[in-house]
């Protein structure tokens, strides 16, 4: 069983990330939606180990301090962070995890799993941003504003991520995330053993020809 691909999603506000991740997992099976932990308490309908895995802040510090968590942040007076060993067993199970974070969470993650797959989600035209921030009828022009001077800032590091998938058509731009992640299982980074593994055979290979043309 082949294992699985740990795939970091990031994309503006408003990029529409998390739909296109939700119906990826919705049509394919061979995905996993990483599960943050955190130290807020849970909101009404949710679950422990559904939305996140809801930590008391002394269990997450030390989490933290033992290295259980691929990256961490504090925010609005609670931690968020990526448990480790959620994802690595998804990952042995050969599940492609899926992991929708900011950039600078994005290179933390690479600078451990140098094997990621960086994506980043853009929307086709910083107008339809606005006009998506907008649509939502759920921010002040205030906030609106921050965001897509957020996104300029954000755009400055796109560089570092290996695909840009425009989210313009959800249907075909879910087809597009899916062909790239299956395209990616293929790269030599992501199948060393299977190289190394040739290699030897076909040096076991040239030593029995030696063996035989000796023989003969």
């Amino acid at each position: 069983m082949r294992k699985g691909i740990l795939i970091v999603v990031s994309g503006f506000s408003g990029a529409g990330k998390g739909t296109l991740m939700k119906r990826l997992v919705r049509e394919y099976d061979n995905y996993a939606l990483s599960i943050s932990a955190t130290t807020r308490a849970p909101r009404p309908g949710e679950e422990d180990g559904r939305e996140y895995f809801f930590l008391p802040k002394e269990e997450f510090e030390r989490k933290i301090a033992t290295g259980g968590l691929i990256e961490y942040a504090c925010y609005c007076d609670h931690y968020y962070g990526t448990p480790r060993a959620y994802v690595e067993k998804q990952l042995a199970d050969g599940k492609d995890v899926i992991l929708e974070i900011e950039i600078q969470g994005a290179l933390k993650v690479r600078k451990q799993y140098p094997d990621a797959l960086l994506l980043f989600v853009m929307p086709p035209s910083a107008g339809e941003l606005r006009r998506r921030l907008e649509g939502r009828g759920t921010e002040t022009r205030e906030v609106i504003d921050k965001r897509m001077r957020r996104a300029m800032e954000e755009a400055e590091g796109i560089e570092e991520y290996e695909y840009i998938v425009v989210n313009d058509d959800l249907e075909a731009c879910v087809r597009e995330l899916h062909s790239i992640i299956a395209a990616a299982h293929n790269t030599p980074l992501r199948n060393k053993d299977f190289i190394d593994k040739m290699r030897k055979e076909l040096e076991g290979e040239k030593n029995v020809t030696s063996i035989l043309c000796r023989t003969n």
